[in-house]
């Protein structure tokens, strides 16, 4: 009877956590399509107009451009610097390695503000002007962990064995990794690229210190906040977000767990797990 009662304690814990943690989520499509400028029950009545006047917004554009640039170019550099990072970590074994990757896991720890005015003090000093390209890099700084950490699982999974056949048969590396090697690991990296997506397209601290003058998604919405009659169009673009969010990650798992069947390891659980 008591571990019955425990067992039932636990589930209900996990039940109001979810719903403190996810309620704010599903309350956003609700107000988005609410045609009351004023958060809050009861509802006005249904609408469209929010929007519509999102994609009518120039500045909005402006920003949502940035940001999918700045995202694209992070995912893509985080990754292939990961693949180097992930190979270099699973398959050799070389002086000082447990330090190298400490510091390149470092940014997943270390408090982001604590790096963005680390970066913003580094690109002054060099000389580097604000825009999105200093933003590109301090986006490729903090993705990069959680792409090592994706594609070191790729390539740890990977029967070696198979590089050494090709070898035996007269293949380069450059060949083997090429032909064999990327092809077995190519949903780490679309995992790998996709969360980067995500994580980029939704970062903050980062953009606001080194955007300079050049609006990024995040610091548009964070500048909107001030105006109320700006709220329900910022939940309608929030409700956007989290959709595309919702598909990038479940693209993401359904990529890790073909690379997990396709390797045949047995599955330990991933991101939507």
């Amino acid at each position: 009877m008591r571990g019955r009662f425990q067992g039932s304690g636990l589930r209900a814990y996990a039940l109001l956590y979810l719903v403190f943690l996810y309620a704010p989520i599903a309350l956003l499509p609700v107000f988005a399509f609410n045609s009351g400028t004023i958060v809050a029950f009861p509802l006005n009545g249904f609408t469209t107009e929010w929007f519509a006047q999102m994609w009518a917004n120039p500045t909005l554009r402006r920003a949502l451009t940035n940001s999918l640039l700045i995202a694209v170019a992070s995912s893509v550099l985080a990754t292939c610097l990961g693949i180097f990072a992930a190979r270099a970590s699973t398959r050799f074994s070389f002086p000082g390695k447990g330090g190298m990757m400490g510091f390149i896991m470092l940014p997943m720890v270390l408090p982001e503000i604590i790096v963005a005015v680390s970066l913003l003090v580094v690109m002054l000093a060099v000389g580097l002007p604000l825009s999105i390209w200093t933003v590109i890099l301090g986006h490729t700084l903090i993705c990069m962990p959680y792409a090592v950490a994706i594609l070191s699982t790729a390539f740890s999974t990977l029967d070696t064995s198979l590089e050494e056949a090709a070898y035996d048969l007269g293949e380069t590396r450059w060949g083997a990794f090429r032909l064999i090697t990327l092809p077995l690991v190519m949903p780490g990296v679309i995992s790998s690229l996709l969360i980067s997506f995500t994580i980029s397209l939704d970062e903050f601290i980062i953009a606001f210190f080194l955007a300079g003058n050049e609006p990024t998604l995040p610091t548009y919405i964070f500048s909107q906040l001030r105006f109320p009659r700006a709220i329900p169009m910022i939940m309608a673009l929030g409700t956007v977000l989290v959709g595309l969010s919702i598909i990038l990650l479940a693209t993401a798992e359904y990529f890790r767990r073909r690379g997990v069947a396709r390797t045949g390891q047995k599955d330990s659980g991933g991101f939507l797990s």
